[in-house]
C-alpha cells in the first residue's frame, strides 16, 4: 500500500527552507520529477523529512490551478519540465508545417495504418489481451475473424481508432462515448448488455492484482451522469483559465480511469480518448504515436501516477509529469521506426530498378526475398499499403506475370500466392 503523506503544515522556517531549495536548485529537480512523499522523503539528510516534504508541498500549492467535475475537485501544476514538452510537442505533433521526423506525403498512409495497428495491439495487451504482435497483426492485415476473447479486443481496438480517424472533429456527447465502448467492448464482455452502457452498480473496485489490494473506489453510480456530462463539457469547450490541449487530453485519460463509468474497458476506453482528444485538437501526428506500447512497458509507473494522484488530494500533476515522459519516449520511438522503415525502402530500391515493378511490388518482392515461406493475399496487401483491393490484386497478378509469384487456390473463388520455384533465378538474371 502507498504511505500516505503526512499532512503539511507552513511556518516561517518552511518558507526560509523553500527560498533554501529553490536556490540550490533541489526544488526544481524535485518537482520536474513531480515525487511524491515516499521518494522525496529519502531527499534529505541534514533536515527532517515533514519538513523538506512541508516545503515541497508549499511550493506546489503557490500555482495550482483547480477544476471541478460534479462535487470532486481536482488540481494540477504546470511545472518547468512539463512546460518545455508541451513547447516541445507544440513545435513537432502539431501545427499544419509538418514536423521534422521525415514522414513523407507517399508513406504518410502506409504509417498510419501500421501505428493504429501498434496503438490497438498494446492498449488490448495492457487489459489482458493474450496473443502476439505477429499474430494479431496478421490477423488485421487478413481482416480473419477473431479466434478468442484476446484476438477480439484487439480487432475491437483497431476498429475504434480508425472510427476515432474518421471522426476526429466531432464534438464527445455521453451517447458517442457509450458507441465508442461498444466498440471497444463488442463481444468481449461477461454480459452483452454492459456494451456501451454506464456500469448500474457500485460494486467495482480498482485493485492491485499483485496484493488483492483495493486501491481506488469510483463514484456511485448515481453520480455518473452528472460527471460525465461535466467531462463532455471540459471535452469540448475552452475552459475560463486555458488549459493546454494536451494536459486536457492527459486530464481526460485520467477522469475515466478515476470514474470507471463502465464495468469493463475502462482503460481502453480512456486511451482512446485522449487519442480522439488530440486529433481533435490538432495534434495530427499523434496518428502515428504508440503511446499505449509504451505504457504497457512502464504499466507500473502507470498505475502509481494514478494512485500518486489520488492519495495526494487529486493533485493530477502526478499523472500528467509520467503522461507527458511517455509521449516524449513515444515520439522518440516514432522517429526511430520510421528511420528503420526508410532504411528497409532504401533496400528495397534495388528491386525497384526491375522493369515493370513498382515501389509497392518492390517491397513484396523485398518481404519474399527474406521469408521464402510467406503467403500473400490481397486483403493484406490492401491493408499493408492501404490501397483498393483492385490495386492489390493488379500488383500480385503483375509479380505473377513477371514469374515472382505462384497462386494457390484456397477455394472455387479464393487464391493467395506464394514464393515462385524460379524466383531466386529471375533475380539473378536482372544482376541487381
Amino acid at each position: 500500500m502507498l504511505e500516505h503523506a503526512p499532512i503539511s503544515k507552513y511556518d516561517t522556517s518552511t518558507i526560509d527552507l523553500l527560498k533554501q531549495l529553490t536556490l540550490s536548485g533541489e526544488l526544481k529537480e524535485i518537482n520536474d520529477d513531480y515525487l511524491y512523499w515516499d521518494k522525496v522523503k529519502y531527499k534529505t539528510k541534514s533536515i527532517e523529512p515533514e519538513q523538506y516534504w512541508n516545503a515541497v508541498k508549499l511550493s506546489r500549492s503557490f500555482n495550482k490551478q483547480n477544476i471541478l467535475f460534479g462535487t470532486y475537485q481536482f488540481n494540477f501544476n504546470v511545472t518547468d519540465y512539463i512546460l518545455r514538452l508541451l513547447h516541445h510537442f507544440d513545435l513537432n505533433i502539431g501545427g499544419n508545417l509538418g514536423s521534422n521526423v521525415g514522414i513523407t506525403e507517399t508513406d504518410k498512409n502506409k504509417f498510419l495504418i501500421s501505428s493504429i495497428m501498434e496503438e490497438a495491439i498494446s492498449s488490448s495487451q495492457m487489459e489482458g489481451a493474450n496473443t502476439t504482435r505477429k499474430a494479431a497483426k496478421e490477423m488485421i492485415q487478413k481482416e480473419r475473424k477473431p479466434k478468442n476473447k484476446s484476438e477480439q479486443m484487439i480487432m475491437n481496438n483497431y476498429a475504434t481508432m480508425k472510427y476515432i480517424v474518421q471522426h476526429k472533429n466531432d464534438d464527445l456527447t455521453p451517447e458517442k462515448l457509450l458507441f465508442i465502448h461498444r466498440l471497444i467492448a463488442n463481444n468481449t464482455l461477461d454480459s452483452i448488455e454492459e456494451e456501451g452502457k454506464f456500469r448500474e452498480n457500485n460494486d467495482i473496485y480498482v485493485v492491485n492484482y499483485s496484493n488483492s489490494e483495493i486501491v481506488h473506489i469510483p463514484p456511485k453510480k448515481e453520480e455518473i451522469e452528472v460527471i460525465m456530462n461535466d467531462l463532455c463539457v471540459f471535452f469540448n469547450e475552452e475552459q475560463k483559465t486555458f488549459i493546454h490541449p494536451i494536459i486536457k487530453g492527459i486530464i481526460i485519460h485520467f477522469m475515466i480511469g478515476w470514474i470507471h463509468p463502465f464495468t469493463d474497458g475502462n482503460g481502453r476506453t480512456a486511451r482512446a480518448l485522449f487519442y480522439w482528444y488530440m486529433l481533435k485538437n490538432g495534434y495530427w501526428l499523434t496518428e502515428y504515436l504508440t503511446i499505449s506500447t509504451i505504457i504497457k512497458d512502464t504499466k507500473i509507473q502507470y498505475e502509481k501516477a494514478f494512485l500518486y494522484s489520488e492519495i495526494d488530494q487529486n493533485d493530477l500533476t502526478y499523472f500528467i509529469t509520467y503522461h507527458i515522459k511517455t509521449m516524449e519516449k513515444a515520439f522518440i520511438a516514432l522517429k526511430e521506426y520510421i528511420s528503420r522503415k526508410q532504411n528497409e525502402v532504401i533496400q528495397a530500391a534495388k528491386f525497384v530498378k526491375i522493369p515493370n515493378v513498382n515501389d509497392r511490388q518492390a517491397q513484396i518482392l523485398k518481404i519474399l526475398n527474406e521469408d521464402s515461406d510467406r503467403v500473400l493475399s490481397s486483403k493484406e496487401m490492401e491493408n499493408r499499403f492501404g490501397i483498393s483491393n483492385f490495386t492489390a490484386r493488379s500488383d500480385l497478378n503483375n509479380l505473377e506475370s513477371l514469374g515472382f509469384l505462384e497462386k494457390i487456390q484456397v477455394n472455387k473463388i479464393k487464391h493467395n500466392f506464394i514464393k515462385a520455384k524460379q524466383f531466386n533465378k529471375i533475380l539473378k538474371s536482372y544482376k541487381l
